[in-house]
């Protein structure tokens, strides 16, 4: 074989070498993007996912273990939406899942909040004396799930579901409002709900804050509201602000409310220093 021969032979080698990596490396992709999708498609992986945020929930949480059977739980959660069309999900479809879950809240624990979700949960990962309602045990099972189903259908679907402001009746949408609901009823002693002055106005009468969880909120066994509005540097917004006025005046008429701005970096170091007083929290 001449040098000009191997040349060329090794050359083809050497190019069909990485021919096969790259399809192989291809090949790869594919296969874990399958394999991932399935897993978001798959009905059985929705019940999955589910099932197991449950049984973790009850193994942070003995407190709440014993009272609470978690495919029970999933049955109930199924029968609200299960079959259905799914703009068609109303409100009520979840009140046997409501009753299926045995929780109390703790007086002087809830903690709500209103576009400021990232800083609630902060706040609560590090400090257990407040709760939201994602911190329960529903909350914890579906925080940031989609799920729907089909007319006639036996089956749980993650993809193709309506988002959230695509039709009021949405299974997901009514399920949140339902939960809200009941967290703002058993609500007792003193309640908090953190804003954040970067959004305008801090409290949206059409949040579901507003417009669910405070007009469901239980006079006979609330005493007070505090809100605390996170400020950053830039932010002009104070207690003075006129929504803040409309939620003080949107409150049953015996709670007492009160409002303090809570500047970014003081929020940072009550996530950083735990001995230091924050939110009502000693």
């Amino acid at each position: 074989m001449s040098d000009d021969q191997y040349e060329s032979v090794s050359g083809n080698t050497r190019r069909n070498r990485c021919l096969y990596i790259v399809l192989g490396v291809v090949l790869i992709c594919v296969l874990v993007v399958g394999v991932s999708l399935g897993l978001a498609l798959s009905p059985k992986g929705v019940k999955s996912e589910i099932l197991q945020r449950c049984e973790t929930y009850k193994k942070l949480h003995p407190e709440v273990s014993s009272g609470n059977d978690c495919q029970k739980i999933w049955t109930a959660f199924e029968q609200a939406y299960v079959g259905r069309n799914s703009c068609d999900v109303p409100v009520e479809n979840y009140d046997t899942l409501i009753r299926a879950v045995k929780q109390e809240i703790q007086c002087n624990k809830t903690l709500f909040w209103s576009k400021s979700k990232d800083l609630a949960h902060a706040f609560t990962e590090k400090r257990k004396c407040k709760m939201t309602l994602e911190d329960t045990l529903l909350g914890y099972m579906l925080d940031d799930l989609t799920w729907c189903s089909k007319p006639d259908s036996k089956e749980t679907f993650s993809s193709n579901c309506p988002g959230w402001t695509d039709c009021e009746k949405n299974p997901v949408r009514s399920f949140w409002v339902r939960a809200s609901a009941n967290l703002a009823a058993s609500t007792c002693g003193h309640a908090s709900v953190l804003l954040s002055a970067s959004v305008n106005p801090p409290y949206n009468q059409n949040s579901i804050f507003s417009s669910v969880e405070v007009q469901n909120l239980n006079h006979s066994i609330l005493d007070s509201m505090a809100a605390y509005l996170v400020t950053d540097v830039t932010d002009k917004t104070n207690c003075n602000d006129a929504s803040l006025v409309t939620l003080k005046n949107d409150l049953p008429p015996n709670v007492e409310f009160s409002c303090k701005e809570m500047p970014l970096s003081d929020f940072q170091m009550c996530l950083s220093d735990l001995d230091k007083p924050c939110l009502g929290c000693h």
